[in-house]
């Protein structure tokens, strides 16, 4: 079956961050990461999507479901991510229609490394995808600038993810369990929204394996605080 062309620190070897954006463009200004557990994977993201110093959106869903076990991470151009997403999604469910069979992660990778590669010096396109098969169990791609495509135990991605290589490589380790992966997940996010301007928001956060995707949400409010040894600053409640 062909396709169309259409045009993260990754551990260790890659970054998913854009760089020079075209005029007009707006920025996916984030912190995404993807990280693989005993029997299946989380990923997270932040929810702040910047044009410059302006907040866009707050809340933006960065986490895109390609098929009901496979999910991607955006960041770089929010006009190029949406519009790879959406061919991909298209893509996949004419395969699964052929094929009468789910989407294996590889596969739905491969889709969308193909369109970034082909079109390469259009896009601006970091991409992280994850999910759980019959096939191959669990299993991590990211898709850096350029349109490389690897298979890594765990990937991260966007603006944020400048502040957040050496927390990422002192305190993952292989054969976490759901709940230590989890909690290394939101850590990271926590810490790239603290120290990046462009990163902020709520986490989201999506876990696959055997039993389908479960999604979670963590309010600003509840994110962890990193700040060294201070405590999260007091803002005073106003009455709505």
């Amino acid at each position: 079956m062909s396709y169309l062309s259409a045009s993260t620190r990754c551990a260790p070897e890659c970054s998913t961050s854009s760089p020079g954006l075209k005029p007009g463009e707006v920025s996916m200004g984030t912190s995404i990461m993807a990280v693989s557990f005993k029997g299946g994977v989380i990923l997270g993201a932040d929810s702040r999507t910047s044009t410059g110093s302006y907040i866009a959106n707050r809340v933006t869903d960065k986490i895109t479901p390609l098929a009901d076990n496979v999910y991607i991470l955006r960041s770089g151009s929010a006009a190029d991510t949406q519009a790879i997403a959406s061919y991909v999604q298209m893509y996949i469910a004419l395969h699964q229609a052929e094929a009468n069979e789910r989407i294996r992660v590889k596969i739905a990778a491969n889709m969308a490394m193909q369109m970034a590669y082909s079109n390469k010096d259009m896009l601006q396109a970091g991409l992280i995808i994850a999910g759980w098969d019959e096939d191959e169990g669990a299993s991590v791609w990211a898709i850096p600038l350029g349109g490389t495509l690897m298979n890594v135990p765990y990937a991260i991605g966007g603006s944020g993810s400048a502040y957040i290589y050496g927390f990422c490589d002192k305190f993952w380790r292989p054969d976490m369990s759901e709940a230590e992966a989890k909690e290394f997940v939101v850590r990271a996010l926590s810490h790239a929204m603290a120290r990046d301007a462009s990163s902020g928001g709520c986490i989201r956060t999506v876990t696959v394996d055997e039993n389908g995707p479960r999604r979670d949400f963590i309010p600003n409010p509840s994110v962890p605080a990193v700040y060294g040894d201070l405590p999260r600053p007091q803002v005073p409640s106003v009455p709505i």
